[in-house]
């Protein structure tokens, strides 16, 4: 592991790894810290959740892989054999909630590794495209984002049925609900601390939007947030937001731009993890990096 250094005469944080950190951030930033890279050799890293101990399991979905990295011994595998898990969440038993593309499906993942659907019913009667991301409410609800990627592993003559590409809400019944279905391609996806407002980012659109969360679960009022896209994202205990375009931009809760994390790799993803919350945890592609932070997740 090799710390990068800080050079305040471009009035940047500039690391000979490529990364580069505005100082827009210095006030979420822990002082003196520096990205640190976590771990390399992997195929394309995605999806990001911490547990409660505070450990972070990410996926390598072309390897059909989840790691988990610890802050004190690192990275270790967690298990092969994932149905193609992508985005994933914790859920309030403390199970690795995912979205397993292989069957186009959401499961969970025991903590000893036990792989239980969740749902694979697809929707309107033909499978769903593609389950990329999803958050958990308070409920128990689970909104998902549901875009079109052609996969190599799916059988031969496998196509998108879906006439949308959408959000859905699996409510704690088991009924799915397509609640979202006005955006090109949605991506990232994650609920505000308080479980009031649900942001979701179009990366094809190239932006990013906030909605209320009715009584019902349903996401009203919808706003544009930033004029940005997102693969994954994140969100602090102060309601800032992480997204993933290019680079690591983060926001305020109104939508202004504080500044950016620059990688050698564009990233995929991110999230809080460590026993205190305060690790930015940021997968990108074939790496995955840690910056210490002075606020906190609330994953």
């Amino acid at each position: 592991m090799r710390k990068l250094s800080f050079i305040l005469l471009l009035q940047i944080f500039v690391y000979p790894s490529g990364a580069q950190v505005s100082q827009g951030l210095e006030g979420l930033i822990f002082k003196g810290a520096q990205v640190q890279l976590a771990g390399s050799g992997y195929t394309f890293t995605e999806g990001p959740s911490v547990s409660r101990d505070g450990r972070v399991f990410f996926t390598d979905q072309p390897a059909d892989r989840i790691y988990v990295w610890d802050q004190k011994s690192g990275i270790t595998l967690f298990r092969e054999g994932t149905e193609r898990s992508n985005g994933t969440w914790f859920d309030h038993e403390g199970n690795l909630l995912a979205c397993a593309d292989l069957h186009n499906s959401i499961v969970k993942i025991t903590p000893s590794g036990e792989i239980i659907t969740v749902y694979d019913k697809g929707f309107g009667g033909v499978h769903l495209n593609g389950p990329n991301d999803l958050w958990q409410d308070s409920k128990g609800g689970i909104y998902f984002t549901d875009p079109y990627y052609r996969r190599d592993y799916w059988e031969a003559g496998h196509k998108q049925e879906q006439d949308k590409q959408a959000v859905y809400y699996l409510n704690p019944s088991g009924e799915l609900v397509r609640v979202i279905d006005d955006l090109r391609a949605p991506n990232g996806i994650v609920g505000s601390p308080d479980g009031k407002y649900l942001f979701v980012a179009d990366i094809m659109g190239r932006a990013t939007y906030r909605y209320k969360i009715n009584s019902d679960g349903s996401p009203g009022n919808k706003t544009l947030f930033t004029q940005s896209g997102s693969d994954g994202m994140t969100i602090d205990k102060q309601g800032n937001i992480y997204l993933t375009a290019g680079k690591v931009l983060v926001f305020n809760p109104e939508g202004q731009k504080l500044g950016e994390i620059g990688l050698p790799e564009a990233p995929t993803n991110v999230c809080f993890g460590g026993k205190k919350k305060n690790i930015l945890f940021i997968t990108a592609r074939t790496t995955v990096y840690t910056l210490k932070m002075k606020v906190k997740g609330v994953e």
